[in-house]
């Protein structure tokens, strides 16, 4: 016998002695190598860039995915000397549209990350190594 109750956001399911001694009955099924949804990784054989990869933890999709796919592409493709040095617009495109939803994109705490500052700074320095090619 599984009981089921809902205390707030957790769900408590408790089981039986028997309910553990009977064998499972699920199924596994082996992979299929020709499922065109198959796991890839980051990057697909061809060379693009898999989206629905989970290491992108969802940044592909929701208010900013577009921003961010315009950015992360961008780098991804960038063959500049300071890769991604031509891609400071769409990097602060993205960064605009991420602090519109604080909720969704929470900004780390200046004191337990430099990541965002990271980020800043190196938009700087490509802007700045930008210019003094052009200029060259």
């Amino acid at each position: 016998l599984v009981v089921s109750s809902m205390v707030g956001k957790d769900r408590i399911i408790f089981a039986t002695k028997e309910d553990h001694e009977t064998p499972s009955s699920a199924e596994l099924v082996a992979d299929d190598p020709d499922d065109p949804y198959e796991e890839q990784g980051l990057i697909l054989p061809n060379g693009d860039i898999n989206w629905n990869c989970p290491c992108l933890g969802g940044m592909a999709s929701g208010p900013c995915g577009e921003q961010f796919k315009s950015a992360f592409s961008c780098f991804h493709y960038s063959t500049e000397e300071i890769k991604g040095s031509d891609c400071v617009d769409q990097f602060r495109a993205m960064q605009e549209c991420m602090q519109k939803y604080p909720d969704l994109y929470p900004q780390e705490d200046e004191n337990d990350d430099k990541s965002s500052k990271d980020l800043e700074a190196a938009s700087v320095e490509a802007s700045g190594a930008k210019e003094e090619k052009a200029s060259s």
